[in-house]
């Protein structure tokens, strides 16, 4: 199936040609279609599927058919963090580049200033964080009387971010009669409770399991102690065969004291978390995507949304305490068709994290034995070894290179999005 059997106006077949899209996801392929019907939504999928574009393109086209212009905001985007915010914006500017349809993105952490002028001059599609929303809507800059579609975007983030509250304070605000769009990587009671009060008869679409998603990455675990962690990664990273790695880290200060480590040892690297400027934030998300930096540290929150088709490794410096965020995290290489790999450490206090991410996926992580920071015997746990000595491949199975993001027959498929601790 491409894109031409989607009953997909020209003006956006035209801008998918241009940013060398052919292929659809199975997401795009199964919700375009039901979006185009006007018809509510409950999309179940993981990071790197290709949501954003399932519900942008119907949605540009949905505005583009219309043949009486409404003024005012007609949808509204709202997603948990900055970075998932301007990446959404930038996807309706990709797809809509052919239209005449407008938008604009709001988010806090910056002066308001150049968000209140762009929505003075009018918008048909606001992309927003709650936080920022609700403070405008407050201020009397933004009216949502107009409003046709909402969408819901990584509805379980903004319950572990603590932003379900101000999420209810922006639905009680939305007209009655409209098309609601709702997505979550998982479905926790209190999220299916939301979903069941927002939508209307609603289609479900559910994708991408998490053991489909996991099994396309090849995950390794490292027992270490705490204290040799920064070693550890510096004994990885002398491997030149591991291009990129984005890293995570629990807290921000963490993420600091890596990047510190790793200039001592002239390894290029930067951090974007919470206390990071807007600017230095997408600064170094551009340096790390242009090749300038090879090692991008990061904080869950300041990572969602990143997208980089082409990212060779993902390394889990410290584990997360809530399982899903894992998958979140590892979800973030092996995209495009391609194989990732995904090598996380474990020390002596992390064995309770790791027994429950085991739990989720299903099955136990290879170990990786014989490295020169092993985590004393009597507290390492029994898992599955590696051959014994044996140094982890960080070439991709199946010959996939750094740059490789096109499928057997050459075409390019695409996809892809709890607060922080200091």
């Amino acid at each position: 199936m491409d894109f031409n059997s989607l009953g997909l106006i020209e003006p956006i077949l035209k801008a998918l040609a241009q940013q060398g899209y052919t292929q659809p996801t199975p997401i795009q392929q199964q919700a375009i279609p039901i979006l185009l019907k006007q018809q509510d939504l409950l999309g179940c999928a993981q990071t790197g599927t290709g949501k954003t574009a399932a519900f942008a393109i119907p949605i540009l086209q949905l505005l583009y058919q219309q043949k009486q212009h409404v003024p005012g905001i007609k949808v509204l985007v709202l997603t948990p963090t900055r970075e998932l915010a301007i990446q959404i914006d930038e996807s309706f500017a990709a797809y809509g580049q052919n239209t005449n349809i407008t938008h604009t993105v709001i988010f806090g952490g910056v002066s308001q200033l150049h968000q209140t002028n762009a929505l003075k001059k009018g918008v048909d599609v606001l992309i927003a964080t709650p936080g920022r929303l609700l403070d405008l809507m407050s201020q009397g800059f933004i009216n949502l009387r107009h409003l046709q579609i909402f969408v819901l975007d990584e509805a379980d983030r903004m319950l572990d971010m603590g932003f379900i509250h101000d999420v209810k304070k922006v639905i009680v605000r939305l007209p009655e009669k409209r098309q609601t769009l709702f997505f979550s990587a998982t479905m926790p009671p209190e999220i299916q409770k939301l979903a069941n009060v927002l939508l209307t008869n609603p289609a479900k679409v559910e994708v991408t399991p998490v053991s489909s998603t996991v099994d396309a990455i090849e995950q390794g675990l490292f027992y270490v102690a705490k204290q040799d962690k920064n070693k550890l990664l510096i004994h990885l990273l002398k491997d030149p065969a591991l291009v990129t790695a984005l890293v995570f880290t629990r807290t921000k200060h963490g993420a600091d004291k890596v990047v510190k480590v790793l200039h001592n040892e002239d390894i290029t690297a930067a951090a974007i978390h919470g206390n990071k400027s807007q600017n230095a934030r997408q600064n170094a998300l551009s340096n790390f995507k242009n090749g300038k930096l090879r090692v991008l540290v990061a904080t869950d929150i300041a990572a969602r949304g990143i997208d980089i088709d082409d990212l060779t490794h993902v390394i889990n410096f410290e584990l997360p305490e809530v399982p899903e965020t894992y998958v979140h995290r590892i979800g973030r290489t092996g995209r495009a068709g391609n194989t990732g790999i995904a090598l996380s450490f474990c020390d002596a206090d992390e064995k309770t994290e790791l027994r429950d991410i085991q739990k989720l996926i299903g099955k136990t992580i290879p170990q990786f034995t014989g490295h020169p920071y092993p985590l004393s015997p009597t507290a390492q746990p029994s898992a599955p070894a590696a051959k014994p000595h044996q140094r982890p491949n960080f070439k991709s199975r199946g010959g996939n290179s750094h740059n490789n993001t096109q499928d057997r027959n050459g075409r390019r498929s695409f996809g892809g999005g709890r607060g922080e601790r200091k």
